[in-house]
């Protein structure tokens, strides 16, 4: 791939965000997918990180499970660099850098090796003292507080939380919020959350009227205002290996998540300008 070194020989640091929830089911992947082709449709320069051995990341940007010889599981393992991985998605601006069935097995492997908490971290370094440019890194994590969910907190600036309007939300945002915080106490005290995002909202269900009110009693401005609507054509999308922006630009899946990716850069200027 071609690189992009900044005339002074140094790389800008992207903008690590980790997509994640313990719970499975609430739209991490959907959400890492339309929220990078968004921010790519903007002239942000972004890669998604494929860290869930389900590979659905991947497979929803049209990328072949066969085609890749080299994973984010050689990265964690020290195997190889992300220079080595990263894959065109065939959207401008949209890298990816694709799962295997490998990481089911990282689990145990990264408990056996040093800085096993830190692996991404100081991967996601090097990639940029190599002069790899990206405005955003995105990393798409299992649905359960493991090694891996654990390397993208560590090497992330900042979480971003998708959260299904159902019954038992705010029971499970609570303890990813406990998570969150000891990650911070001692791992990575620069890790701040960035969002929460309401997903599968039906406006036909009072329950989903009642979720996102109790969250944004919960967490104030952290949730976006932007929902994300239930919807047959983001649930259409990946089968297609396109994220829904491609597949149906006018959907109302569509239109929500380009909403986000503007709430989000907006947020992220403030924070810069703080």
């Amino acid at each position: 791939m071609e690189l992009n070194p900044k005339l002074d020989g140094t790389a800008k640091s992207p903008r690590v965000l980790t997509i994640a929830n313990q719970k499975g089911g609430v739209g991490k992947t959907t959400t890492a997918i339309n929220l990078g082709t968004a921010l790519a449709a903007v002239g942000e320069r972004v890669l998604i990180c494929d860290l869930d051995p389900q590979g659905n990341a991947s497979t929803g940007l049209g990328l072949s499970r066969n085609a890749a010889t080299l994973s984010t599981y050689h990265v964690l393992m020290g195997d190889a660099e992300f220079t080595d991985v990263i894959l065109p998605s065939g959207i401008p601006n949209l890298d990816c850098a694709p799962s295997t069935m490998d990481l089911l097995g990282a689990e145990l492997e990264l408990s056996q090796i040093e800085r096993k908490t830190h692996r991404l971290h100081d991967a996601l370094g090097r990639l940029a003292a190599a002069g790899q440019h990206y405005d955003y890194v995105l990393l798409d994590c299992p649905p359960s507080l493991n090694l891996l969910t654990v390397n993208s907190l560590a090497a992330a600036d900042a979480i971003l939380v998708p959260l299904q309007c159902e019954f038992f939300a705010l029971e499970g945002l609570s303890q990813l919020l406990k998570t969150v915080e000891k990650v911070r106490q001692n791992l990575n005290p620069r890790l701040s959350i960035q969002g929460v995002v309401l997903t599968m909202f039906d406006k036909r269900n009072s329950l989903s009227d009642q979720v996102a009110a109790d969250v944004r009693g919960f967490l104030g401005e952290k949730v976006y205002q932007t929902v994300i609507p239930r919807n047959v054509r983001v649930s259409e999308a990946p089968s297609h290996g396109k994220p829904v922006l491609l597949y149906d630009h006018a959907c109302p899946g569509s239109q929500a998540y380009i909403k986000l990716a503007s709430e989000i850069i907006r947020r992220e200027r403030e924070l810069r300008a703080a």
